[in-house]
Parts: structure tokens; C-alpha cells; sequence
């Protein structure tokens, strides 16, 4: 039997114009390439799962670094003063093939008081051969000091529509057909993460029964909400239909639904119908991603006065905050039901 390798790491970027959504960084970085005035320190700070290690492999390849004299460090666990140390005294030794040696030290924040210190005197007179390039999830933990000697790069998130789109494009190359409305809903579980996003995609692959995903069978495998479910509070709050509204939630609760997904995609559909009625001139941009039944729905909504206004839009965006942290996940969605279909 053999291991199945990780679709994040199989169509991981090679070159800078396989990067997604990173123009304004990518743009600078060639810019510095052509023009010979490599930086001695980067730091590429995001959220996890936006490329940064792959953007910095990337750079190091694109300034000629062989292999052989690119090192990756996990901050995370190499943490401490000790490591450090050893690493001051190795960027004094010349590349065995390259011209640069590059050092890409993942999770930097993690690194200890003392190791940051440490790490300082190195950046503020590194080697001429060296380049450091640095990673973070959380810039703010990072000391002034370490910041001002680095050339930073603020990574995007990922949009939804391209992170759909990516997900199109790799099930088809693994002979797998993701219908639109299906790989939108992936692209809203992944929440702004190329790697979730293609860890999710893997897994609807591996569990669907044949070789194409559709919206509630994506929903069942990831533990989103079924079509029916999420239409069905819709109708609730245009309705006012208190009893239909709390129903729904039920239904969801029954299906194992992760109800901080289910909010994220409630959210998404109430967005659309509130962009509806105030962009009318996009109104194919905002529909794209959802199926024609949904579309039609959502167009309907949005041409009449109901409940789905802007403030419930705010209530909902409220008790997704309150969601992440309710021993009763379910209670924040049933308050703004009971809240609004009562006002």
C-alpha cells in the first residue's frame, strides 16, 4: 500500500508565477533580483497557510541556492540560545555550491528572549554570503528590533473566489470534477488558507464514492451544512418564521454540523443578498459561485424588504465571534433567531 503525498505539497508553488495572490510582494521581490540588491533579512509575515516558507524557498532557488546551502529551522522547536549560537557561528562558513547561503527560520516568534537577542547581533552584520529569511504567524510578538533590520512582506489571505479556483484546478488534475458550488463551500471551510484548502479537497477526494463532488456531499464529508439546511433558515428569517429558523439549527446539530463552519456560511449567503440589494451591477460577480436554485433564491430575497437587513448581518457576524467560544456552540445562532424574527 502505498502513502498518498499531500495535494499541498504536490502542487505546491515552484516559481514566482505559480504564486496566488501575492502580486505585491512577488512584484518586489523579482524587482530586487534583476536589479542585483538582494536583502540580507526578510520577514514574510500571514496567517498560516499562505505560502510564506514556499514563497521563501522560492526566493532562495531564484537567487541561485543550491540545495545544499538553504537550511530551514523550526523556530518553534529550535527555540532557544543554544541553537541560535550554534547558527551564529555556522553563517560564518562559505556555501559549498551558491553564492548565498539562506537560512529560512519558520515561526520566529516562537523563539526565546534570549535567542531573539541573540539573533539580533547577527542580523545587524550578517555575512555577505548569508540571507535570512524569516516566517511568522504573529508579527506583534516580534521585538522592534528584529523588525527594523528586516525587509517585511504582509502576506494576503487568500480571497474565496481564488481559493476556489485553485481548488477546481487540483481535483481536476487528480481526475476529480468539483462542482462550483461545492469548491465555494471548500473555500469557505479553509478560511484564507491555501494549505486547508487543498488538506480539505484531499479528504472530499479520498471519501466521495465517485469522481465528482457536489455541495451536500462536500458538506457531509467536511461536517458543513447541507443546502437544504442553510435555505431553509434563509426562508426562516425572510419569513419571520421563528419555529422553521430554530429547526434548522436542530436539523444541523443533528448532522454533526460544525457550527462555527455553519455560521461562516450563513454569513456568506445573508453578505450576498445584502450586496445584492445595495451593487446590483455585480450582480453575477456576487453570484458566480452558487448554484442556479441558490442564485434565484438569493435574488428574490434581495428585491424585498425582510428581516435579512444589515443588522442581522451585524448580529451574525456577533455570534460568530461568540460561537468560537459558547459551551454551547449553538446557543449565539439561536438567540439571533429568536432576537430578530421577534423584533
Amino acid at each position: 500500500m502505498s502513502i498518498t503525498t499531500a495535494l499541498y505539497r504536490k502542487y505546491r508553488p515552484n516559481n514566482f508565477s505559480e504564486v496566488k495572490d501575492q502580486d505585491h510582494i512577488v512584484s518586489v521581490l523579482e524587482g530586487a533580483i534583476k536589479k542585483g540588491k538582494i536583502p540580507h533579512a526578510i520577514l514574510f509575515s500571514g496567517t498560516r497557510g499562505t505560502g510564506k516558507t514556499t514563497l521563501a524557498r522560492i526566493f532562495a532557488k531564484a537567487i541561485g541556492t543550491a540545495d545544499l546551502d538553504m537550511y530551514e529551522i523550526d523556530a518553534a522547536s529550535n527555540r532557544g540560545i543554544d541553537d541560535v549560537r550554534e547558527l551564529k557561528e555556522a553563517v560564518h562558513t562559505l556555501p559549498y555550491e551558491s553564492t548565498h547561503k539562506v537560512y529560512i527560520i519558520d515561526e520566529v516568534h516562537m523563539l526565546t528572549k534570549e535567542a531573539f537577542n541573540a539573533l539580533l547581533k547577527t542580523l545587524e552584520e550578517p555575512p555577505s554570503h548569508v540571507v535570512f529569511i524569516l516566517a511568522t504567524t504573529e508579527e506583534e510578538k516580534l521585538l522592534d528590533t528584529i523588525l527594523s533590520r528586516c525587509q517585511v512582506f504582509r502576506m494576503h489571505s487568500p480571497s474565496r473566489s481564488v481559493l476556489a479556483e485553485i481548488v477546481t484546478e487540483v481535483a481536476n488534475k487528480e481526475g476529480f470534477k468539483l462542482e462550483a458550488d461545492a469548491a465555494d463551500l471548500i473555500a469557505i471551510a479553509a478560511d484564507g488558507s491555501f494549505r486547508d484548502a487543498l488538506g480539505v479537497t484531499q479528504k472530499v477526494i479520498m471519501a466521495s464514492g465517485d469522481q465528482i463532488g457536489n455541495i451536500d456531499e462536500v458538506a457531509s464529508i467536511i461536517g458543513a451544512p447541507k443546502l437544504d439546511t442553510v435555505l431553509s433558515l434563509l426562508e426562516a428569517f425572510h419569513t419571520k418564521n421563528k419555529e422553521l429558523g430554530l429547526e434548522s439549527v436542530q436539523k444541523a446539530i443533528s448532522a454533526n454540523v460544525d457550527m462555527k463552519l455553519f455560521m461562516r456560511v450563513i454569513l456568506e449567503h445573508v453578505r450576498s443578498i445584502m450586496l445584492l440589494r445595495n451593487l446590483p451591477s455585480k450582480e453575477k460577480e456576487i453570484l458566480s459561485s452558487f448554484s442556479f436554485d441558490t442564485q434565484k433564491t438569493l435574488t428574490d430575497y434581495a428585491k424585498t424588504a425582510t428581516a435579512i437587513n444589515s443588522k442581522l448581518l451585524l448580529k451574525l457576524l456577533e455570534a460568530t465571534d461568540l460561537t468560537q467560544r459558547s459551551p454551547i456552540p449553538q446557543a449565539p445562532l439561536e438567540l439571533v433567531i429568536i432576537d430578530t424574527i421577534t423584533e
